[in-house]
């Protein structure tokens, strides 16, 4: 692990494997760079693989200001740059993780080759705003700890609690979020949406739903492939958080798509 300062902004990162390829893996909103501790050794086994704690989250520097794709779109080629990472590279995220992946496909498309999406979170529908902007000010009011049950009974739902060490530790993980942060980074969904820039994205795409997911549904991604040229659709038996709730599924499919 190192922490590097690009783009104005702290962030930690670690830099693992060695090959002619890169991966970055991106976590989800309320994660960190450890949600990729359990698919790390199958898609590193071959390529260099970059993991980081995004803007506000982890380790990385938290956030006081407001924020958008675009800026963490930025953060990413600042790191890559900084670490002389050149050529095109290979992303996988998770839900906010996959929408900014998805953004830098976008707004990069001359630096990424695929992109595995799961669950990706690119805005936030209307019927959602106004719920999903008092659940930012309960944040910042009282922190995670009033939230949680909420979240992980809508995320992490008790049939891919197959791992009960994982469940505890990634909830107290969870609860270590800094407030302000985290509904930063919830406003950035409501406020800076990437959905319209879908068709744009040309490079190969793989999205992913988990069956058990109630944030963000089948029903609610399987239109978003349909969207991208290069697309392809697929659903597993897992729910929001899938790389930490079933590792091997999520290794597996992005070994698969990545692998020629």
């Amino acid at each position: 692990m190192d922490w590097i300062e690009v783009n104005n902004v702290a962030l930690r990162y670690d830099l693992t494997g060695a090959g002619k390829d890169t991966l970055v893996l991106v976590h989800e909103m309320g994660g960190s760079l450890e949600s990729w501790d359990d698919v790390l050794p199958v898609v590193g086994r071959t390529r260099q693989v970059l993991r980081y704690d995004t803007r506000g989250a982890g380790q990385s520097e938290k956030i006081r200001e407001p924020v958008t794709f675009d800026i963490m779109a930025d953060d990413l080629a600042a790191l890559l740059d900084a670490l002389n990472i050149a050529g095109r590279i290979s992303l996988a995220g998770v839900a906010v993780g996959a929408g900014i992946a998805l953004n830098f496909a976008a707004n990069f498309p001359g630096r990424v080759a695929a992109v595995v999406a799961m669950a990706p979170a690119t805005g936030i529908t209307p019927d959602r705003l106004a719920a999903s902007l008092t659940r930012s000010e309960e944040m910042e009011r009282h922190g995670p700890r009033t939230q949680i049950e909420a979240t992980f009974a809508a995320a992490y739902p008790a049939a891919v609690r197959h791992d009960a060490k994982a469940y505890h530790r990634f909830r107290a993980r969870w609860l270590g979020n800094d407030p302000h942060s985290y509904a930063a980074i919830n406003r950035m969904l409501a406020y800076s949406d990437v959905t319209a820039k879908l068709p744009t994205i040309t490079a190969r795409t793989l999205v992913l739903a988990g069956i058990h997911d109630a944030v963000r549904p089948p029903a609610m991604v399987e239109p978003m492939a349909r969207m991208m040229p290069n697309a392809e659709y697929r659903t597993l038996d897992t729910a929001h958080y899938m790389a930490v709730q079933t590792p091997k599924l999520v290794a597996e499919a992005i070994e698969g798509f990545l692998t020629p």
